[in-house]
C-alpha cells in the first residue's frame, strides 16, 4: 500500500484533491500493521482514517460503534460513494442480519459496522475469522475509560481484541479525550504503546459566544431572525425545558421538535428522521441527542443550560458546521444552572472528578479569555494567540501586563514542585501562617510571601486565567494538584509576555453583556457568492434526496454546493474539480446540477461578462472565511420605495457597466486596482467579493502584467505559506495548506487567495 494509493483512493470515493492533516500519516502507520490512539475533533475527518485503508487494503475493516442510529446514516453515506458497508446490531431482522454474515463471508464487504454487543457476543470472533480482518477501528473510544464523559462498561471487554486478534491493527479513535483518558483508552485496549495521533482541535469556523441566562426565549428567537431556514440544535437540561422550549419556537413561527428520552421509540425515531432529511430545521433536545447523527449542515448550536463539563460541551458544539462552512455556537449561564448540576453530580461514581470538571466548565463560561484559546488549552493543546471568531474578542475586556504576576504564580508551582493544590500555592504566595504550610517547609521557598499585595479572591480569579490561557493545568488525577503547561516555559525563561483581566471590570463587563445580549448576535448562514442559485441547488438536491430515500447531506454537503455555486462548474470535467464530488456522486447526481448551473441566469452573466474561473476551491479572504453575499438581499418591489443608498449603489454599478463596455472583467480589476483602489473598494462597488477580485489580480499578473499582488499578502504570509508547502511537498490545491496553516497558527490570519498569491509568486518566478 502506497500514499498514491490512497490518494486516488480518496479523490476516487470523496472527492477531494488532498488528506487533511495527519489523515495521511494515520493510513501510513495502518498499512505497517501499527495500533494508534486517534484524536480528532468533530468533523475533522476521523472517519478517513478507516475507511481509505478499507478500500485499498485485503480484507474488512471491522468498526466498533455504540452509536447504533449511526450505524445506517455511515452506511448509507459510504453506499452512496460507491463503498460497499453494512452493519450488524440488535436493530436488524434475523433475515437483514444474516444478509450481512452472508455477505461478509463472501468477501463482500470493505466495511463491517457492529455495535460492542454484538462483538462480544458467543462465537461472534469465530464468526470473524472465517475472512480477514484488516482492522479495527473503536469509534468513540472515550466510552472505554472511567475518566472520560460518556464511560460505557460493555466498552471494558473490548481489551479480548488484541487478545483474540494479535496481529490485526486497532485503531481507536473520539473527538474528546483529555491526556488522562487517552492514556487510560490505550490501557484499555491492550494496545499501551499505541501511537497518539492529535489532530488539532481548533474548529476556526465555528464562532463561540457565551450569553446570561436572562430572557433565553427572546435571545433565541432574535439569534434565529439572523438565520432563516437554517437547521440547528437547542441543548436543554430537561425534558420539560426542551417540549415548552420547542413549544414556543412553533408558537414563533418555527418549525421545531422536542427530542428526549421519555418519548416513544417510534416518536424519537421519527423525530430524528424528519430532521435529518431537513423536513425539521430544529431540534430542542436533551444532551443524548446528536449522537447518532451524521448531518453535516448544522449551521448553528445552542445550550440552553451550562454543560457538565467541556468535553461534552465542545462534543455537542462540533455538531455544527461538520461541513466546514461557518456555523454558530452560543451559550446560555447562569449560577443556578451551576448549581443545579452540582447537585445533580454531588452522588454520582467519580463525583469529585465530575464536580472539577463541572467547575472547569464554569470558569469557561465566567472568563473574560479568548473561549477558543481555553478549549484548545484543556485538550492539551498549546494555542497562544486569540482567534478572532469567538465573543471575548470581538468584544475584548479591559487587560493589563499582567506578566509579574504570571511569573509569580508560575514560579511558586515550580519551587512547590508541582506537588499541591491551587488554594496551597495562593497561601504560599500570600506569606500565609498556615501550620502545615510550615511543616512542610513552603515558608522557605523563594516566593513565600512574594504575591501579599494581591487579595486571595483576586490570585483565585488569576490563576483561572493562567489555566484558561494554558499556562497551568490541573491533575485531577493527582488530588487536584497545579502543574506546569508547556506555555509556563515561555514566560519563565523566555520572556513571554503574559496579559490579564482587570479585576475591577468583570462586574461591569458583565452588566454591559447582560444589557447588550440581545442585539450582538451575528449571521452565521452560510451563503454563496450566488446567494439565489445557491438556495436553487440545495432544493434541487433536496428533490433528489426525497426521490432517493437519502438525507440530502449524502447527496452534497452545503460547502460543496457553494463551491458550485461560486464557480459555477458547466461540464463533467470542472464538475470534478468540485471538492466533494467523487466518480459514484459524479455518476449519480453530477449531471442534473451540472444542467441546473448552465441553464441559470447567474452562468449566463457571467459567461457574458468573461468572469467564469477555472478555480476548484471557494472564493476566500484572507481570514480564510468564505467570502459570501448575503442571502436575505433583495429586489424592491412595485410597493415598497427603494433605499436612498441603494438606489445609488445601484446607479453606480449601472455606470462602471457602461464604462466596461467591451472591457474583460479581470482587466476592468487591474485599471481600477492600479488607479489606487483596494480590492475592497473595487469588490463593493462592483458588489462582488474581494476574492473575486484579487482572482482577476492574480490572472493578469500570471499573464505577465505588472501587478504588485505581494502587497496584498496579511504579515507573515509568504514565509508561512512556504513552510506549509516545504512540510506539506504533496499537497495539491490550496485546501490542504490553509488546512495545515491553521492547525498550526489557528489564528486564521492565512485564508485560500494568500496561498494562491504566493503560488503565483512562485510561478511566474519559475516562469522568468
Amino acid at each position: 500500500m502506497t500514499p498514491e494509493l490512497a490518494r486516488t483512493a480518496l479523490k476516487k470515493y470523496f472527492g477531494y484533491d488532498g488528506f487533511r492533516p495527519l489523515q495521511l500519516d494515520i493510513i501510513n502507520k495502518v498499512y505497517q500493521g501499527e495500533d494508534g490512539i486517534v484524536l480528532m475533533p468533530t468533523g475533522g475527518g476521523k472517519s478517513i482514517c478507516f475507511q481509505i485503508p478499507a478500500v485499498t487494503m485485503n480484507g474488512t475493516v471491522v468498526v466498533v460503534s455504540p452509536l447504533i442510529s449511526l450505524m445506517k446514516d455511515q452506511v448509507d453515506g459510504l453506499t452512496a460513494v460507491g463503498i460497499r458497508a453494512a452493519y450488524l446490531n440488535s436493530s436488524q431482522s434475523s433475515a437483514d442480519a444474516h444478509g450481512v454474515e452472508v455477505a461478509y463471508e463472501n468477501g463482500e464487504l470493505h466495511l463491517l459496522y457492529v455495535s460492542p454487543e454484538k462483538l462480544l457476543s458467543p462465537g461472534f470472533f469465530q464468526f470473524l475469522k472465517r475472512r480477514k480482518v484488516c482492522l479495527f477501528a473503536i469509534d468513540e473510544a472515550h466510552c472505554i475509560s472511567a475518566w472520560g464523559h460518556d464511560f460505557r462498561p460493555e466498552y471494558t471487554q473490548l481489551k479480548s481484541i488484541k487478545a483474540s486478534f494479535p496481529e490485526v491493527p486497532i485503531l481507536a479513535l473520539t473527538a474528546t479525550a483529555d491526556r488522562l483518558t487517552r492514556r487510560d483508552m490505550a490501557e484499555q485496549l491492550g494496545i499501551p504503546n499505541a501511537e497518539q495521533h492529535i489532530a488539532s482541535f481548533n474548529r476556526p469556523n465555528l464562532s463561540l459566544a457565551v450569553r446570561p441566562g436572562k430572557q433565553r426565549r427572546q435571545q433565541i428567537v432574535q439569534f434565529l431572525r439572523h438565520r432563516p431556514d437554517t437547521a440547528g440544535i437547542v441543548y436543554c437540561l430537561s425534558r420539560k425545558q426542551t417540549e415548552n422550549l420547542a413549544e414556543k419556537l412553533r408558537e414563533a413561527g418555527y418549525n421545531a421538535e422536542a427530542y428526549h428520552a421519555g418519548l416513544s421509540p417510534q416518536k424519537r425515531a421519527d423525530v430524528q428522521s424528519d430532521f435529518i432529511n431537513d423536513r425539521t430545521l430544529i431540534i430542542c433536545a436533551t444532551v443524548a441527542f446528536g449522537m447518532g447523527i451524521d448531518k453535516s449542515n448544522v449551521r448553528w448550536v445552542i445550550h440552553y443550560s451550562l454543560p457538565k463539563n467541556l468535553e461534552n460541551y465542545y462534543q455537542e458544539i462540533g455538531r455544527a458546521g461538520r461541513d466546514g462552512a461557518p456555523a454558530d455556537t452560543l451559550l446560555f449561564y447562569s449560577y443556578n444552572d451551576y448549581m443545579t448540576l452540582k447537585d445533580m453530580l454531588g452522588g454520582n461514581q467519580n463525583s469529585e472528578l465530575q464536580l472539577a470538571k463541572l467547575d472547569r466548565m464554569k470558569e469557561y463560561a465566567d472568563s473574560l479569555a479568548c473561549r477558543r484559546r481555553i478549549l484548545l488549552n484543556y485538550f492539551s493543546e498549546d494555542h497562544s494567540e486569540d482567534c478572532g471568531n469567538c465573543d471575548i474578542c470581538a468584544n475584548p475586556p479591559e487587560r493589563f501586563d499582567g506578566t509579574v504576576l504570571a511569573q509569580k504564580a508560575l514560579s511558586a508551582v515550580t519551587r512547590l514542585r508541582e506537588n499541591v493544590g491551587i488554594n496551597m500555592t495562593i497561601d504560599v504566595l500570600r506569606g500565609s501562617n498556615r501550620s502545615d504550610l510550615k511543616h512542610n517547609g513552603y515558608d522557605r521557598i523563594k516566593t513565600y510571601g512574594a504575591g501579599r499585595d494581591v487579595t486571595s479572591f483576586d490570585w483565585a480569579q488569576y490563576f483561572n486565567q493562567l489555566i484558561s490561557l494554558g499556562y497551568l493545568y490541573v491533575a485531577h488525577e493527582d488530588y487536584n494538584k497545579v502543574k506546569l503547561a508547556p506555555g509556563a516555559k515561555r514566560v519563565l525563561y523566555e520572556g513571554e509576555a503574559v496579559e490579564l483581566v482587570k479585576m475591577t471590570t468583570i462586574k461591569e463587563r458583565r452588566a454591559k453583556e447582560a444589557a447588550n445580549a440581545p442585539k450582538r448576535q451575528r449571521g452565521g448562514v452560510i451563503t454563496a457568492e450566488n446567494a439565489d442559485l445557491f438556495e436553487r441547488l440545495r432544493t434541487l438536491r433536496k428533490e433528489i434526496a426525497r426521490e432517493k430515500g437519502l438525507p440530502p447531506y449524502v447527496i452534497f454537503h452545503d460547502s460543496t454546493l457553494q463551491e458550485m455555486a461560486t464557480f459555477l462548474p458547466a461540464s463533467r470535467m470542472e464538475m470534478s474539480r468540485i471538492s466533494g464530488v467523487g466518480e459514484a456522486k459524479m455518476t449519480n447526481y453530477g449531471q442534473a446540477f451540472i444542467d441546473a448551473i448552465a441553464g441559470s441566469p447567474e452562468y449566463a452573466k457571467a459567461k457574458a461578462e468573461g468572469t467564469l474561473r477555472p478555480q476548484s476551491q471557494a472564493t476566500m479572504d484572507f481570514s480564510g472565511k468564505s467570502a459570501s453575499t448575503s442571502s436575505s438581499s433583495t429586489k424592491p418591489t412595485d410597493d415598497t420605495p427603494e433605499d436612498p443608498a441603494k438606489a445609488a449603489k445601484r446607479a453606480a454599478r449601472l455606470r462602471d457597466k457602461e464604462r466596461i463596455g467591451s472591457t474583460p472583467s479581470h482587466i476592468y480589476s487591474l485599471q481600477a486596482f492600479r488607479s489606487g483602489e483596494t480590492p475592497a473598494d473595487i469588490a463593493a462597488r462592483r458588489e462582488m467579493t474581494k476574492g473575486t477580485i484579487v482572482t482577476h489580480l492574480v490572472r493578469c499578473y500570471l499573464a505577465g502584467e505588472e501587478v504588485d499582488i505581494e502587497s496584498l499578502l496579511p504579515p507573515f504570509a509568504e514565509d508561512r505559506i512556504r513552510e506549509a508547502r516545504t512540510a506539506n511537498p504533496e499537497a495539491e490545491g490550496t485546501g490542504p495548506i490553509v488546512a495545515w496553516l491553521n492547525d498550526k497558527y489557528g489564528n486564521g490570519t492565512i485564508g485560500y487567495d494568500a496561498v494562491r498569491i504566493v503560488d503565483a509568486l512562485a510561478e511566474r518566478a519559475t516562469q522568468n
